[in-house]
């Protein structure tokens, strides 16, 4: 099954598949999504994580296969079912569930965030909640998932000591991430960088919202010297917000940084049309600074 749904961009929509696992309903952005095969039998990986079912090789490319009940706690899985093949941070990874239901196309808006009571940002692998037919939905972290099997994965923090000794900074930097797990990850590193003014934002519409309070208090080049954005996020996402800084006269000389697992070619060229000044995958934080750097210089 090939999934090659194309969005409008800035439209502040994404498609999420439908899969069942255990019996369950849970989802998955579309757009990290490379196909959709049916299972075959994998290779053991001696020593690996209990989630690790194994290894194959699909079109002469190896890839590590994930046994997505044993991530959540519902025993092990039996061969059979499918392979969703993921694409994101720069990896391929294969994640084993009992079936797919369908694409659902939705906005950001109405994704529920989960509440305390479901989900802790340090452990838990829930990003949103979504109500199809009377149905829930429960979109999961898939960063989250590998980084937890392997945190070789996630956001290369060491990558900053690489860059030596720094001089500090007070040009104010605007984070949107809705992980309050990366975004402090994000923002620690940022400040052992030098870049000691961050102003964090939730998602696009809170950072939009003080774009624009920072606009109409006539302070914005005061306030706001660069954005740094994910792309997935509840009520706006990455792209909208980046369409929004762009055809606006008064905002589009800010700097965006789309700073997301999801950037892959397809969305590169989304972020290109819609005007991000640079796009980096998430682990890349040495070449966040880098590029930080470049564009506050010109």
């Amino acid at each position: 099954m090939e999934t090659k749904i194309l969005l409008e961009n800035g439209t502040n929509e994404l498609e999420v598949l439908e899969f069942v696992v255990d019996g369950n309903s849970y989802g998955i952005n579309v757009a990290k999504i490379r196909e959709i095969i049916p299972y075959s039998q994998v290779t053991p990986v001696p020593n690996a994580h209990p989630s690790v079912e194994g290894i194959f090789m699909p079109r002469d490319t190896m890839i590590t296969a994930i046994d997505l009940k044993n991530c959540l706690q519902r025993g092990q899985s039996q061969p059979g079912g499918l392979f969703i093949i993921t694409s994101f941070n720069k990896l391929d990874i294969a994640f084993h569930v009992d079936a797919v239901v369908g694409i659902h196309r939705v906005s950001w808006v109405d994704i529920i965030k989960p509440g305390a009571t479901v989900t802790t940002a340090e452990d838990g692998i829930s990003t949103g909640i979504i109500k199809i037919n009377g149905k829930l939905i429960i979109i999961l972290d898939f960063e989250k998932i590998i980084s937890d099997i392997n945190p070789e994965t996630g956001l290369r923090v060491t990558d900053i000591e690489s860059l030596g000794v720094r001089e500090n900074t007070e040009k104010p930097i605007l984070i949107a991430e809705d992980s309050s797990l990366l975004r402090k990850m994000i923002v620690d590193s940022l400040k052992k960088a030098g870049y000691e003014n961050v102003i964090k934002a939730e998602n696009g519409e809170e950072a939009w919202e003080y774009i624009n309070k920072c606009k109409n208090a006539g302070t914005l080049n005061d306030e706001v010297k660069l954005l740094i954005t994910d792309i997935e996020m509840p009520l706006m996402d990455g792209h909208r917000l980046t369409k929004l800084v762009k055809s606006d006269e008064e905002t589009k000389q800010i700097p965006v940084i789309i700073f997301s697992s999801l950037v892959n070619d397809e969305m590169r060229k989304k972020g290109e049309m819609l005007g991000a000044d640079a796009q980096l995958s998430k682990p890349e934080i040495g070449n966040l600074v880098k590029v930080i750097d470049q564009l506050l210089s010109k």
